[in-house]
């Protein structure tokens, strides 16, 4: 009986006191880890849900405004990439807000036609759509007495690179524009991206093969202006819905040269060397050859950067980026990337 006392009784206070430790020591690391997730996703704008109207259909967007002050502000009008974007970019463009705001700008952003209820349906555009799209939305905004007419300014990624010099062709009182990862040639950027992707996943010759086969026969299609019935009866349809078909069908002919050699605004662009999305070096290279005044173009290039000016090895694995992502938003983006962008806007009245 002793030694059975011994054994079990007068160890349940100490097991009681450590399971209690324990739990109070969890509870106040989730605590500590809400307070800090909190923290780093509280960001120093004033977020304001607005309808931008002017435009085909009414836009659903979102004016982020510095935390302190009447302004009036700068702008910066944002213009998507592909996909279908939402006005935050599930939160992506927040700290890009929070860093223009440093410099005294706003930032007005919408969802793109069809996402989040939004009337319309993005694939149904075409390049010149989006860009009357965004020239609504500058006049529009012109009409607030807390803008700055004559700081207003584009900021777009990817597929943008079609639409902003459209916009500046449109309208001569935009101010500049921030390019970030743009294309040149829609075909071209097609082709360089299906062939990079292979060779990054060390795609075999049958696989390289197979997407050049693939590639003449989209390009056929597109040159005999086939509808998505014709794909289909053709059996290349290949999972392809039919908005997105005739997207393509609208819109593969884009090529920026000839909007780009037009503008005389100051343009920063912004490039990621592991980019596999998009041919960097050709974009840099018609920048530079088109946009020649002098002090025009400000090129930053991220050497281990992505499309998305993510450093590669964070973006590749998915546990980190997700982390990082919800932990330290601001640290998403490549070094630099944030500063960088703040210091352009700064020196375009300074």
């Amino acid at each position: 009986m002793a030694a059975e006392s011994m054994s079990g009784g007068k160890s349940k206070p100490r097991l009681r006191r450590w399971v209690g430790t324990s739990l109070a020591v969890v509870v106040v690391l989730i605590a500590t880890l809400v307070g800090w997730t909190l923290y780093q996703n509280t960001y120093d704008i004033r977020e304001e849900k607005v309808t931008i109207t002017g435009g085909s259909v009414p836009l659903q967007g979102v004016l982020a405004l510095p935390e302190h002050g009447d302004g009036p502000f700068g702008l910066v009008v944002f213009v998507h990439g592909d996909g279908p974007v939402d006005a935050t970019h599930e939160t992506f463009y927040r700290p890009v807000w929070e860093a223009f705001a440093k410099a005294g700008y706003a930032s007005l952003s919408w969802d793109k036609p069809g996402v989040n209820g939004a009337p319309g349906n993005w694939l149904d555009q075409s390049m010149d759509d989006r860009a009357a799209e965004t020239e609504a939305a500058i006049e529009w905004a012109r009409g607030r007495s807390d803008i700055d007419p004559s700081r207003i300014g584009l900021w777009g990624a990817s597929q943008a690179g079609w639409v902003m010099p459209k916009v500046v062709n449109l309208d001569p009182d935009v101010a500049f524009v921030i390019a970030v990862g743009p294309a040149i040639n829609w075909l071209q950027q097609g082709e360089f991206n299906t062939l990079a992707e292979l060779s990054e996943r060390n795609a075999s010759a049958d696989e390289f093969e197979k997407a050049r086969v693939d590639r003449a026969r989209n390009l056929d299609q597109l040159a005999r202006d086939a509808s998505y019935d014709d794909l289909v009866a053709s059996g290349e349809a290949d999972g392809l819905a039919e908005d997105r078909w005739n997207f393509i069908r609208k819109n593969y002919r884009s090529d920026a040269r000839a909007d780009l050699e037009t503008v005389k605004v100051p343009v920063l662009l912004i490039i990621g060397g592991q980019d596999v999305n998009v041919d960097v070096a050709d974009t840099e290279r018609v920048y530079r050859e088109l946009l020649d005044s002098p002090g025009q173009l400000v090129v930053k290039k991220y050497p281990d950067a992505t499309h998305s000016i993510v450093e590669k090895d964070l973006e590749d694995s998915e546990l980190m980026s997700a982390l990082v992502a919800v932990l330290a938003p601001r640290s998403i983006f490549a070094p630099g990337y944030l500063a960088d962008q703040t210091a352009f806007l700064e020196g375009i009245h300074g």
